[in-house]
């Protein structure tokens, strides 16, 4: 599978730099982060909370057999429609400290956006330990089903 989402760590930094490009219109990929409905079909989790909002709050849950197998939560610092959100991040259960989320969201044509996220961790050790795990497949894999998911929504 082809890896569209790019990832980029560079040495010594404590933060992760993602760009994906989509053949959406910047509404649509603005509102799959914003719609807890969709949210909840393109990550494969239920959205407890998502308080799209300045001092807002959001909670993630991801349940195998009846048992939370995946927590996260997190406070929202900044939202403006169709432009950014900035976040933290907390995977709850887990020995990862809160990181910072920062998403930008740009317009390319009218039929294709940009999404770009700086994540920035406490350490580079800690940056370093994520991208040992299958998280960029996983990104991968998800930013792939946002597109196909809200390319229905045209």
């Amino acid at each position: 599978m082809e890896q569209k989402t790019n990832i980029r760590a560079e040495e010594g930094k404590q933060e992760l730099i993602i760009t994906r490009e989509f053949d959406l219109p910047l509404e649509l990929l603005f509102k799959a982060y914003e719609d807890a409905d969709i949210v909840e079909q393109w990550m494969g989790t239920k959205v407890l909370k998502l308080e799209n909002k300045k001092h807002g709050s959001w909670q993630f849950e991801t349940s195998y057999d009846g048992k939370v197998v995946f927590g996260a939560n997190g406070v929202v610092l900044e939202f403006i429609p169709n432009e950014k959100i900035t976040r933290t991040f907390e995977m709850e259960n887990s020995p990862f400290p809160v990181q910072l989320e920062f998403f930008e969201f740009e317009k390319l044509t009218d039929d294709t956006s940009r999404l770009t996220m700086q994540i920035v961790f406490k350490s580079v050790e800690f940056r370093n330990q994520l991208l040992q795990m299958p998280f960029a497949q996983g990104l991968n894999m998800a930013h792939n089903r946002l597109q196909e998911i809200v390319k229905r929504l045209k």
